[in-house]
């Protein structure tokens, strides 16, 4: 099937365009650097988000939205704002079964820049606005919030002992979650989920859930 996934130069994305394509889907990225992955079945676009241009591509049958910056000044035009207008050139295509964001623990806790915390919240609300919006055609819409991600956008915390301990110290099971793993979760929710629908699934090592109890 035709996969359409943003933001896979790097990181999450990356690691979700490479688990489709392991599975023998057609994956067509979208970002703004230069490709990452070079395979027979993946199709590099080289764009802005924003970039309101035609895409040439195969209507897709999924969509994962994962593009977006941790730029406070940019946080709620590229994250918000870019992914609802992206998302929303897809919405009528007949062969559309499956939508996916990927927006953040943040988004439940606030503990991040304002903005970027704002930005990633309103995405889990628009993502509980399509899911109502397009449950009569049979399409699931949901998103994932990761907490920490060894990814390269947190190299200057892997790299600190003294930040990655502090951050392993406030998470339940002592880790970070892989690029992998939110991968393998992207893959689950939209390949072979047929039932939910409207959740933020959250994915941080029990970080939300840690709670110190003084008496």
């Amino acid at each position: 099937m035709n996969v359409l996934i943003t933001g896979t130069s790097s990181g999450i994305g990356k690691a979700i365009a490479e688990r489709f394509l392991k599975e023998g889907h057609a994956v067509f990225g979208v970002d703004l650097s230069p490709a990452a992955i070079e395979h027979p079945n993946y199709k590099h676009v080289r764009r802005d988000i924003r970039d309101e241009r035609a895409l040439e591509i195969p209507a897709p049958k999924i969509l994962i939205n994962n593009a977006g910056t941790l730029e406070e000044a940019d946080a709620i035009d590229v994250n918000l704002s870019g992914t609802i207008r992206f998302t929303e050139r897809f919405l009528d295509a007949p062969a559309l079964r499956s939508i996916l964001f990927i927006a953040s623990a943040s988004a439940r806790n606030g503990a991040e820049f304002p903005y970027y915390v704002a930005s990633k919240a309103g995405i889990v609300g628009y993502m509980k606005y399509l899911a109502n919006a397009l449950g009569s055609r049979g399409i699931t819409v949901n998103s994932i919030s990761p907490g920490g991600v060894v990814t390269p956008a947190n190299a200057h915390i892997l790299e600190s002992d003294a930040l990655y301990s502090a951050v392993l110290n406030e998470t339940l099971l002592h880790k970070w979650a892989s690029a992998d793993e939110v991968a393998a979760l992207s893959y689950t929710l939209t390949v072979e989920n047929r039932s939910i629908t409207g959740e933020d699934i959250l994915i941080d090592n029990g970080e939300m859930l840690k709670s110190n109890f003084i008496w």
